[in-house]
C-alpha cells in the first residue's frame, strides 16, 4: 500500500496503522529525511518526492501491486481571491491533481482484478468551508467531488473508495493554517491517530464518509438544508476573526 505526505501528521499516522495491521507499506514525502525516518520506524519503503507520479514507482517498489493508496499529502495557503495565482495552482495540483493522476495509474490494474481501495484525505473543508482559506476550500471540495465520483462510477466493480473529513488534527498545517484555524478549530481539535483510528473503523464498515469529528455530520446537513442560516454561521466567524486582527 502507498501513503503519500506521510513524513508526519495524519499520513504518518496511517503509515504506522497499516504497517501495525501488517501491510508493506510505501512512505511518501517531499521531505527525503521524514519519509525515511517513518520508513525506517514501520519497516516500510521510503519512496521521497512529489506525490503526483508516484504510482510507477511504489508499484514495483511493492513488486507490482498496489492494493490500497492513501492520497494524503495536501496544502493549505491562507487568502481568498487575491492569493496569487501560483498559490492557486498549487493548491489545485497537489489537493485535487495529484489525487485524479494516481486514480489514471491506479484504475486500470484495479478494475483489471475486481478489487482495489483509495483512500483521500479531504477534510470537513471539503464538506463546510475553511474561513481564511479560499484556496483550501475551494480544492478540498474539489477532492470531496472526485472521490465520490471515483465511487459513484467504480463501486460495482470492485473500487472501495474513502472520504476522510476531520476538522481540527493536531499537525504542522493546522499550526500554519494561522488565526482562522486557531478560532475555529482550538478547542475540538484531535490527534492523528484519532483519525488513523477513523479511517480503520470506515474501512471496517465499508464506509464511504469518514468523519473522525462526528458532528461534522451535523454542521453538513445544516449546511445543505438551510444554507443561509448555515452562512450566517460561518459569516459570524469571520467577523469574529477580523476583529481578533484589530
Amino acid at each position: 500500500m502507498v501513503v503519500t505526505g506521510a513524513g508526519r501528521g495524519i499520513g504518518a499516522a496511517l503509515a504506522r496503522r497499516f504497517a501495525a495491521v501488517g501491510d508493506r507499506v510505501v512512505v511518501n514525502d517531499i521531505d527525503a529525511g521524514k519519509a525515511q525516518a517513518v520508513a525506517a520506524e514501520i519497516g516500510g519503503i521510503a519512496l521521497p518526492g512529489d506525490a503526483s507520479g508516484v504510482v510507477p514507482a511504489a508499484r514495483e517498489a511493492l513488486g507490482g501491486r498496489i492494493d490500497v493508496y492513501c492520497a494524503n499529502a495536501g496544502i493549505a495557503p491562507y487568502g481568498g481571491p487575491e492569493a496569487d495565482e501560483q498559490v492557486w495552482a498549487d493548491a489545485w495540483d497537489v489537493n485535487v491533481m495529484a489525487h485524479v493522476r494516481a486514480a489514471r495509474d491506479l484504475l486500470p490494474e484495479w478494475l483489471e482484478r475486481g478489487s482495489g481501495r483509495f483512500v483521500a484525505t479531504v477534510s470537513a473543508a471539503g464538506l463546510l468551508t475553511m474561513v481564511g482559506s479560499a484556496p483550501y476550500s475551494v480544492t478540498k471540495h474539489g477532492a470531496l467531488a472526485f472521490a465520490e465520483w471515483l465511487s459513484a462510477t467504480y463501486r460495482h466493480r470492485g473500487v472501495a473508495v474513502h472520504a476522510v473529513c476531520p476538522q481540527g488534527v493536531r499537525t504542522d498545517m493546522l499550526t500554519a493554517a494561522g488565526p482562522a484555524a486557531d478560532i475555529v478549530l482550538r478547542d475540538t481539535s484531535i490527534e492523528p491517530e484519532q483519525v488513523a483510528d477513523a479511517v480503520m473503523e470506515a474501512i471496517a464498515e465499508e464506509r464511504f464518509l469518514v468523519l473522525p469529528h462526528p458532528e461534522v455530520a451535523g454542521y453538513y446537513a445544516a449546511r445543505a438544508t438551510t444554507p443561509d442560516r448555515w452562512l450566517d454561521g460561518m459569516n459570524r466567524v469571520q467577523q469574529k476573526l477580523e476583529e481578533t486582527a484589530r
